[in-house]
């Protein structure tokens, strides 16, 4: 038996094995797409850069910290200084390039109460770096502007293997492993709330991991690449031939995407970090055509601020 058979037989019977969760009543759990661009390259008439919402009993989770994201909040009616949790499926750019910025808006916004951070090595290096960055600003406004030392306000919770992340009163929150190299720590999430399951794959291509930790639940958020639209991209590029070998190797196409769906027996599919983000020949029915060949549940093609 293969390492990463052995690894994908692991994971599956530790997700399988996590604790039930119980909750008290059941609050309606609102998701919105904040940023459903995914790579990047900045453009003009480009999609938001992905992160996603979820907001359960009235309290706000961050998946993904996407540029741009503190703004992205703002305009799906987030008080920023409510932030209470993050977190990063990976450190690639496009998903944790304002992660930082995001907790020090929060903190000008009035922020006072802890922010809990989850992801995947090197979360606590780079909050660190972060922090020592900022060192005069935040020394500067503590001083003159009577604030809280942000730098006591975070709470960094780093993890490398599969298994449950987080667990509160309204959600339980577990992690997978999937497959996005070269980027070896790399991980799915799944909500069960008291209402509905949510799973964000994060970057990933086809991974039977992705379809262990979405299996049976009602809404997967996950990326997207069209070929056809990834060659005129790829014409735009200087270095065409490496980034096509990488995003052939580590993200997934439509009719993949519709065979895990279909073999996770999600109920609802929900495509996003759409590759290309900025082709408006691409419509929504050309996105969904390749999915609905392998799957038949419901399909819907991300926007920014979409509430599903």
């Amino acid at each position: 038996m293969s390492v990463t058979r052995r690894r994908f037989l692991l994971g599956a019977a530790a997700f399988a094995a996590l604790p039930s969760v119980s909750f008290a009543q059941a609050p309606r759990t609102r998701l919105v797409l904040l940023g459903t661009g995914g790579g990047p390259r900045v453009t003009a008439k480009g999609r938001a850069k992905p992160a996603n919402l979820l907001v359960v009993n009235g309290v706000p989770y961050v998946i993904d910290c996407g540029e741009g994201v503190a703004l992205q909040l703002v305009r799906a009616g987030v008080t920023l200084g409510k932030l209470r949790y993050v977190f990063l499926t990976h450190h690639h750019s496009d998903h944790n390039l304002d992660y930082g910025n995001l907790i020090y808006d929060g903190w000008v916004a009035g922020l006072r109460t802890p922010v809990d951070a989850y992801g995947p090595p090197p979360i606590r290096e780079i909050t660190d770096a972060y922090f020592r960055l900022n060192r005069f600003d935040i020394e500067t406004r503590i001083a003159d502007e009577g604030r809280i030392d942000l730098r006591k306000l975070v709470g960094v919770h780093e993890f490398a293997q599969d298994g449950l992340v987080m667990q509160n009163a309204d959600v339980k929150v577990s992690a997978m492993r999937v497959r996005h190299p070269p980027v070896t720590q790399t991980y799915a999430y799944r909500f069960d709330c008291a209402d509905r399951s949510i799973v964000f794959s994060g970057d990933t291509t086809y991974s039977p991991e992705l379809i262990a930790i979405s299996k049976g639940a009602d809404v997967l958020v996950c990326e997207a690449m069209h070929l056809g639209g990834l060659e005129r991209l790829l014409a735009k590029v200087p270095n065409a031939s490496n980034l096509r070998a990488h995003l052939l190797a580590s993200h997934i196409v439509t009719e993949d995407l519709g065979k895990l769906a279909a073999e996770a027996g999600v109920k609802k599919l929900v495509m996003s970090h759409l590759v290309p983000g900025d082709d408006p020949t691409i419509t929504d029915e050309i996105w969904i055509e390749g999915v609905r060949k392998n799957y038949g549940g419901e399909i819907v093609v991300g926007r920014d601020l979409m509430e599903i």
